[in-house]
């Protein structure tokens, strides 16, 4: 496991202090995102297709402290967009350390070496680096050559100036578990943390739609992939059960509001990965205004194909509450590589919420087209 037993003993008391107070629904991880201008222009991205008016957009720095305050979540993933373009982010970020919150910083990482020292080791801030497989795969995925080696060389650096650093890696189309099984040896080569890996999400906004990843194909590609990674030391900055989830072997309802979204437009309803769903001004407004039920797969047609960790993570980690036994063993043995997968949910796209079925537990190449043209930000 890559998480850190520090982190994982914070987030532990965090979630027992919200079940003894009988709270059903409690973010784990906020989802902020201050801009959404980028300097790539990635081929499965939902977020830079808008005007100038727009990306020009920022939350300031006491809109960002307003939002941890509000949901109070012990983890804040800032990404965007590319987080360091943001001229006040180094003042954000130790806002969020001020307040002991864990802090993983998603980047492409293209600024992050001349950016590196307006930041300072600590063990609540986590360089979260986007590198979706290997050096052709990951800049086809970008649509830009050279950027994988750039990663490369930052994670070196940073690494050996004492930072935490992740890999936070998307699979699409086209990709091979030998393929990721060589990424994931080198990941681990590299020293980082852990490796924060899922299916991408099919962004309606994506320039391109034919990159994404069926249900049915993601499990068995994880599997494939899991099956390869036995015994190799491989560390996932994610949970036991969340890793068996993507193998199909536990049938798991998301968790919309475990991750929060507050970004430019305010607190996006129900999660990062929909748009047109509307926006509270409030988080107390978009945990209570918020049809939950009508959201979810089976439950929306959006969701059909969605296993992001964003959604399911918290699930999971709920499910380790419920059943611990059950996460010891999957933590010790690895996920299920064979035999029948687990049912899915039930299809119920009714235009009225219905009531629940009984579940286990409540609570990111890509194609070498289709890449856009965008205005870079060096």
């Amino acid at each position: 496991m890559g998480v850190p037993l520090i982190q994982q003993y914070r987030v532990a008391k965090y979630i027992l202090g919200r079940k003894i107070r009988g709270e059903s629904r409690y973010p784990l991880v906020l989802m902020l995102e201050p801009l959404f201008r980028c300097n790539l222009a990635c081929a499965g991205c939902g977020k830079i297709d808008y005007p100038d008016e727009i990306l020009n957009k920022r939350l300031s720095f006491e809109e960002c402290m307003s939002a941890i305050d509000e949901c109070g979540a012990p983890i804040v993933s800032v990404a965007g967009g590319e987080p360091l373009i943001h001229t006040d982010m180094p003042r954000i970020i130790e806002g969020f350390i001020r307040r002991r919150k864990f802090v993983y910083l998603c980047t492409n990482a293209l600024l992050l070496e001349r950016r590196m020292d307006d930041y300072r080791p600590a063990p609540y801030l986590t360089f979260s680096i986007h590198l979706d497989g290997n050096r052709d795969r990951h800049d086809a995925s970008v649509c830009r050559e050279g950027v994988f080696d750039k990663c490369v060389e930052v994670i070196r650096t940073a690494r050996a100036r004492g930072f935490r650093v992740t890999i936070n890696c998307t699979l699409f189309q086209g990709e091979t578990a030998d393929e990721v099984a060589e990424f994931m040896d080198a990941a681990m080569e590299l020293g980082v943390e852990g490796v924060t890996i899922s299916p991408g999400y099919n962004y309606e906004r994506a320039p391109r739609q034919d990159v994404f990843l069926k249900r049915r194909e993601s499990k068995q590609l994880f599997r494939d992939i899991f099956k390869l990674g036995r015994g190799r030391g491989w560390r996932f900055n994610q949970s036991s059960l969340y890793l068996d989830f993507l193998a199909g072997n536990q049938t798991y309802r998301c968790t919309p509001w475990g991750n929060p979204t507050r970004n430019i437009f305010g607190w996006q309803k129900p999660c990062y990965l929909l748009v047109g769903e509307g926006y509270a001004r409030t988080y107390r407004e978009l945990m209570e205004a918020t049809e939950w039920d009508r959201y979810g797969t089976g439950r929306n047609p959006k969701c059909a194909n969605c296993m992001v960790h964003s959604g399911y993570e918290a699930t999971a980690v709920n499910d380790i509450f419920r059943n611990p036994a059950k996460a010891m063993k999957v933590a010790i043995l690895g996920p299920r590589t064979e035999g029948p997968m687990a049912p899915e949910l039930p299809v119920i796209y009714l235009d009225e919420p219905q009531p629940r079925p009984r579940l286990v537990a409540e609570i990111k190449p890509a194609a070498t087209g289709g890449c856009k043209s965008n205005k870079h930000v060096a």
